[in-house]
């Protein structure tokens, strides 16, 4: 028995005796805007209808006997149209709204006569017959879910009947299937990731290109540093970090340049490269390879095979060394402004699969033996560079030291040479010869979508401090020779990384220069490392680096009671 209440309704004896004493205004109809009686407009309209109709079709029969193209009309035809339109309009909407009245008024009826007899009618009368169901999408698209069936398919990924991976492609839905990992990843760790943000992002711009499997997204951060004059432009630098202090200190060293004259940059070299790694069976005959492909004679031949990889690879250089019987070739090509490593690992295979033709026994190990080399501190991109090398420069005028650094110019020469140059030496320092690059390259790199594990070799630099004009001023320089982004691909693709690459004007793909994008945000990477050498070493020198993050890079909130 339903017990549901219901909000009271008029009484239907109480209603009757209102409509019999108090006259209801009637619904106005269709017909009180005539101007004529109804059936003379009905008439009018139905004869001008058929006739401009049996017109049109008469005109248009002549004039496909006569080949005249139909889309050709005379004035009488233009009328007829205009005419054939509106009385179709008019019946159209007529007929229409008779309808629609006498359906509204039949409803109303059946409702009251229901609550009526509601207690004895829907008693006796037979169960509904159920709808017919709409026909479901073949798999393995599975259509809109309720709960209950969610909660199914969590179950069968829990028991890994359906598999994790594949729930993009079953779902048809990529965020409904974060969803369901979320709570299945949930269900099997009895772990909760309460905090973990699900909404408020677009995860089919990630399905196949970024991320597999997600059951959320992490919340960075982004701040802004600048404006950094750079060769006679302004940037505004967006930094994602959790660091405190870091925005502020390259924010300060931006206005210490800026306030200078600005820093000027150098692009030295622009190459990717990927290093694969074959055998032969004699060291004799890998000697052999390493010859053919470093002889300037066979460069032309290779370069054309390297290149059918893309129409914006071109390959640069290769240089070869030799482990036993071993031999790793390392390929150096442009990429356009993409960063580049899928295009220049296309462009070995074919290489490769050319060389198999002359060297049978040559026996591909790995596309990639790691004198590239990638995401790793290596000597090899240290000299030889990978990516973009870029060095940048400033002369910091002796009263910006002073009143915006807060230092003296033979002090910074000083701690400069004593920390990034003798203390990196002892350490045994492999391109670590700074004061914090990689903090400024990774804020820029997770702020713009690039990888952010290259941070590894493009975080190799060396910072130089001298005193100039008669020991007043300061010169300062940065060299990096192994910056390795790109505007286009992975992460580049994603709305707050694209909105980034915008805020710098270095978007996408440059279509009157290709690469130049890529190069600009190179250039752009080193001026705010030199912004960032520039502060946190006046800093040190005057002994303000331990109070500034005290200020900066300490909470004052009670974790426990976050906790809680």
């Amino acid at each position: 028995m339903d017990v549901r209440r219901r909000p009271p309704k008029p009484s239907r004896v109480a209603d009757d005796e209102q409509r019999t004493t108090t006259p209801s205004p009637q619904s106005p109809k269709a017909s009180d805007a005539l101007p004529l009686p109804l059936y003379l407009t009905n008439a009018i309209f139905f004869t001008l209808f058929f006739s401009v109709a049996y017109f049109l079709l008469h005109r248009w029969r002549d004039k496909i006997r006569s080949s005249t193209p139909l889309h050709v009309v005379t004035l009488s035809e233009i009328a007829a149209i205009v005419s054939l339109i509106a009385s179709f309009i008019y019946l159209l909407g007529f007929f229409g709204i008779d309808f629609v009245q006498s359906f509204i008024s039949r409803a109303s009826n059946d409702a009251w006569d229901l609550d009526d007899e509601a207690a004895t009618v829907i008693a006796a009368r037979p169960p509904p017959t159920p709808l017919p169901k709409l026909v479901a999408p073949p798999e393995p698209i599975i259509s809109v879910l309720s709960s209950v069936e969610d909660e199914k398919i969590v179950k069968s990924v829990v028991d890994g009947s359906i598999p994790s991976h594949s729930l993009e492609s079953k779902l048809g839905d990529c965020k409904r299937a974060a969803l369901i990992r979320r709570k299945a990843l949930q269900t099997v760790t009895g772990r909760s990731l309460q905090g973990l943000p699900l909404d408020g992002f677009d995860y089919e711009s990630i399905q196949g290109q970024c991320c597999e499997m997600p059951v959320g997204y992490v919340q960075i951060p982004v701040g802004i540093a600048g404006p950094l004059l750079l060769d006679g432009f302004e940037y505004s630098v967006p930094m994602a970090t959790t660091e405190g202090c870091l925005v502020a200190s390259a924010n300060r060293g931006c206005r210490a340049i800026y306030a200078s004259g600005g820093a000027s940059t150098v692009l030295l070299k622009d190459g990717m490269t990927r290093a694969p790694v074959v055998r032969f069976s004699t060291a004799k005959r890998a000697a052999e390879l390493k010859f053919f492909l470093e002889d300037p004679n066979n460069f032309d031949t290779l370069a054309v095979v390297f290149n059918r990889s893309s129409r914006l690879a071109r390959l640069r250089s290769i240089q070869c060394s030799i482990a036993g019987k071993n031999l790793y070739t390392r390929f150096c090509c442009s990429t356009g402004d993409a960063m580049g490593m899928n295009m220049v690992s296309k462009g070995v295979q074919n290489v490769l699969d050319f060389l198999q033709n002359d060297y049978p026994d040559m026996d591909v190990i790995g596309i990639s033996g790691n004198f590239c080399s990638d995401k790793k501190p290596a000597a090899v991109n240290w000299i030889e560079g990978r990516g973009k090398s870029v060095v940048c420069e400033a002369i910091i005028k002796e009263e910006v030291v002073k009143k915006v650094l807060k230092t003296n110019v033979a002090s910074l020469v000083e701690l400069n040479m004593l920390k990034n140059l003798t203390g990196s030496a002892v350490a045994g320092a492999l391109g670590g010869f700074n004061a914090h690059a990689a903090n400024i390259v990774s804020a820029i790199y997770l702020a713009t979508g690039q990888d952010p594990a290259q941070n590894v070799e493009s975080s190799h630099c060396i910072t130089m401090m001298e005193a100039v004009n008669d020991g007043r001023d300061l010169h300062v320089s940065v060299t990096m020779p192994s910056i390795e982004v790109g505007t286009v691909g992975g992460g580049t693709q994603l709305a707050s990384q694209s909105a980034c690459l915008n805020l710098l004007g270095v978007k996408g793909a440059s279509k009157e220069s290709p690469g130049s994008n890529a190069r600009l945000l190179a250039t752009i990477v080193a001026g705010s490392v030199l912004a960032g050498e520039l502060s946190v070493m006046s800093a040190i020198a005057a002994g303000h680096l331990v109070r500034s993050h005290m200020k900066y890079n300490r909470s004052s909130r009670d974790m426990t009671e976050a906790a809680s």
